[in-house]
């Protein structure tokens, strides 16, 4: 799976300036990025990066949720009201889980938006 810009950013605080003059997302250089990290404390990529992947979570979540609402379920628990509350935690984990491990994207961009917001209040 692609790597993340969050977590290449977050993982390590050493490299945010490495980072910040090779800046990339979504494979294509950022200078503005670049630029606006160089703004933002660490402590406010962290909260970004904490917030950008609660949304993806959040957006995919929903996403999972309009996927399996059509589904009847066979075995054990049959087509219950305990099978849906089942369900919706168990799209709600894969939804975080997935958002973790990097998602759809959806996270870098969010990320991309409010570190520039930041670096603007900054500056």
């Amino acid at each position: 799976m692609q790597s993340s810009l969050i977590n290449s950013v977050t993982a390590n605080p050493h490299a945010r300036t490495a980072y910040a003059r090779a800046s990339a997302i979504n494979g294509r250089k950022d200078p503005v990025l670049a630029d606006a990290l160089t703004k933002v404390s660490p402590e406010m990529q962290k909260k970004a990066h904490a917030q950008a992947q609660d949304f993806e979570a959040m957006f995919l979540n929903s996403m999972f949720s309009q996927m399996t609402t059509g589904l009847k379920g066979d075995g054990p628990f049959g087509d219950t009201t305990g099978t849906g509350v089942w369900r919706s935690k168990l799209t709600e984990e894969y939804s975080k889980a997935f958002a973790k491990s990097g998602g759809v994207g959806i996270s870098n961009d969010v990320f991309r938006t409010l570190i520039l917001q930041q670096a603007r209040r900054a500056g």
